[in-house]
């Protein structure tokens, strides 16, 4: 039986812990092979021993256009294209409008925002024709909350890059879509985007606002990513994919303890 994504080379940046690592992971298992790059040695070591096969590592910072340019040395070498591309780095940003500083955002805005237009631009030589891009955005582009208005800027730009650029790439037939994950469980929350002792309440309070009733898995995220990636979105270019457990479509009243729908709709129980 063929895999969904045989014979493909793919690249994620982001790729050593958390959705990266994650989708790595399934790319893999789809048949593809798969360079992950991200900017700590040892958490590339460890997802390589994780995925045990399939998959190699360079490490390198997105936000320094050497250090890509010298990602793709290495993919143009070792295997001559790229048919997927998931730029997913990406930095958190927590901050209210009175207190942002100008390193918070640069940072968010060098990483996620310029590291990513030249992920996707550097690459572009590699890119076959017919390929997928896809850019890791988030629900945070469509919702306003205190606090994270940085980076939910860079976001919005992400979210219009993909659009952009399914126009600039049509005449290659090159796909280029965004997944928008919500409130998904990983790493990213021990990174400092939030205090320390903080972490377990944010999320509690996370998932009561998600109509799922949970946060999500980084694998989740990835499932969404093979669709984009594989020849079942074949279709599909310009998107934005929300994994966000109805988090932004569906309205949630997270202040009454009744359940509103069994209310609206009681259960039959004659």
């Amino acid at each position: 039986m063929s895999k969904k994504l045989d014979g493909k080379v793919a690249v994620v940046t982001g790729g050593g812990s958390g959705i990266g690592l994650a989708t790595a992971r399934r790319f893999v298992a789809e048949g593809a092979r798969v360079v992950i790059t991200g900017r700590r040695q040892a958490e590339l070591d460890g997802a390589v021993a994780q995925i045990n096969g399939g998959v190699t590592a360079v490490r390198g910072d997105v936000s320094n256009l050497a250090d890509l340019d010298r990602l793709y040395e290495v993919v143009g070498r070792e295997h001559g294209r790229i048919d997927v591309l998931f730029a997913n780095a990406g930095v958190p940003t927590w901050a209210p409008i009175g207190s942002i500083t100008e390193a918070q955002f640069d940072t968010a805005f060098g990483t996620n925002v310029r590291g990513l237009l030249f992920t996707v631009q550097k690459a572009l030589p590699l890119v076959a024709d017919g390929g997928s891009i896809i850019l890791n955005a988030s629900v945070s582009a469509s919702k306003g909350r205190a606090g994270v208005s940085v980076y939910s800027a860079t976001k919005a730009a992400v979210r219009s890059f993909a659009r952009c650029w399914a126009a600039d790439l049509r005449g290659r037939q090159i796909r280029v879509n965004a997944v928008s994950p919500g409130s998904i469980d990983t790493p990213f929350f021990g990174k400092g985007a939030l205090p320390s002792g903080a972490v377990g309440a944010f999320k509690a309070s996370v998932a009561a606002t998600v109509p799922l009733g949970r946060m999500g898995t980084p694998d989740e995220v990835a499932k969404a990513a093979v669709f984009l990636a594989s020849n079942d979105s074949s279709y599909v270019t310009g998107i934005e994919l929300f994994v966000d457990g109805g988090a932004v479509q569906v309205w949630t009243d997270t202040g009454r303890e009744q359940d509103p729908v069994r209310e609206v709709a009681p259960r039959n129980t004659t």
